[in-house]
C-alpha cells in the first residue's frame, strides 16, 4: 500500500508558514530601507540605532524587572496553592479552584479593567507597583496549575519513609520535595515569566507615567515610530530565547 505524502505536506506548510516571516523579520533586520518595502542593502544602523534609544532601554529595563518580580512572588505563592489544593480537601477547596481558574477564563480586556477600577477606586496611583500586582494575578494561576500536575505523579510514600528514618521537615524539603518538584516549579516559574513579559492589554490599562513595558512602548513604535528598530529588537530577543533554550538543552544533556 502506497504512504500517503499528505503528513509531509501539512508539515511542510506548517513550518513555512511559522518560521518564513521569522527569516524575513532576520533580513528586514539589516536592510537599509526604513521600511522594509525593497532590499536596498546591508546595514547595521537599526542595530545601533537601537540601542542608542533610551526609550527602548528604559522600557527593556522595565519589563524584565516586572517579569522578575512577578515569576519570584507568582511562583512562590502558585507553588504553596497547589500544595494546598493538592493535599487539603475540604469544601473551601471549590471556592479556591474558582479563584485559580478565574484569571484563565475572564478576557484580558475584563481584567484589565477590574484591575484599572480596584485601583482607581483605592487611590493607588498607577506605577509599575499596579502592573506587578496585575502581573501577579494571573500569574498565579498558571504555575498553580503546573504545580498541581506535577503532584499527580508524586509518590507521598517517599516523604512517609522518610519520616520513618527520622529525617526532619527541612531534610524532606529540600532533600525530596525540592528535586522531585522541581521541574514542575520551573516550568511553571518560566511560563509565568513569559506571560509578563509578552503581556499588552492588561499593561497597557494599569501602566501610569514612566512605567512603559516593552510591549507597550512597541506598540507605540509601531504606530509612530521606525519599524526598523523594532525589526532589530525582535532578532535580538529571538537570539536571547534560542541562546536560553540551547543552553538549557546543554546543561540537561551534560547531567544525563
Amino acid at each position: 500500500m502506497k504512504q500517503s505524502k499528505m503528513p509531509l505536506i501539512i508539515t511542510i506548510f506548517v513550518l513555512v508558514f511559522f518560521y518564513v516571516p521569522i527569516l524575513v523579520l532576520v533580513a528586514q533586520s539589516f536592510n537599509a530601507a526604513r521600511f522594509g518595502g525593497s532590499w536596498q542593502g546591508f546595514t547595521f544602523r537599526w542595530y545601533e540605532e537601537l540601542f542608542q534609544n533610551h526609550n527602548v532601554l528604559r522600557a527593556t529595563r522595565n519589563t524584565l524587572l516586572v517579569a522578575f518580580i512577578t515569576t519570584v512572588v507568582s511562583t512562590l505563592l502558585g507553588t504553596l496553592a497547589g500544595w494546598a489544593l493538592h493535599h487539603y480537601k475540604t469544601g473551601l477547596q471549590k471556592v479556591h479552584y474558582g479563584f485559580i481558574y478565574a484569571p484563565l477564563v475572564v478576557p484580558d480586556i475584563l481584567m484589565g479593567m477590574s484591575l484599572l477600577l480596584l485601583f482607581v477606586n483605592l487611590s493607588i496611583p498607577l506605577s509599575l507597583n499596579t502592573i506587578i500586582i496585575a502581573h501577579i494575578t494571573f500569574c498565579i494561576s498558571y504555575v498553580t496549575l503546573v504545580v498541581l500536575g506535577r503532584l499527580q505523579d508524586f509518590d507521598f510514600s517517599l516523604i512517609e519513609a522518610a519520616q520513618d528514618l527520622g529525617a526532619g521537615t527541612l531534610t524532606i524539603f529540600w532533600k525530596i520535595l525540592v528535586p522531585l518538584l522541581g521541574p514542575g516549579i520551573a516550568a511553571g516559574a518560566l511560563l509565568a515569566f513569559t506571560l509578563s513579559i509578552d503581556d499588552f492589554v492588561i499593561t497597557y490599562l494599569v501602566a501610569g507615567p514612566g512605567s512603559t513595558t516593552l510591549p507597550v512602548y512597541v506598540y507605540s513604535m509601531m504606530k509612530f515610530g521606525s519599524p526598523a528598530q523594532i525589526n532589530a529588537l525582535c532578532v535580538l530577543f529571538m537570539a536571547a530565547t534560542f541562546s536560553i533554550v540551547i543552553l538549557s538543552q546543554l546543561v540537561l544533556n551534560k547531567k544525563q
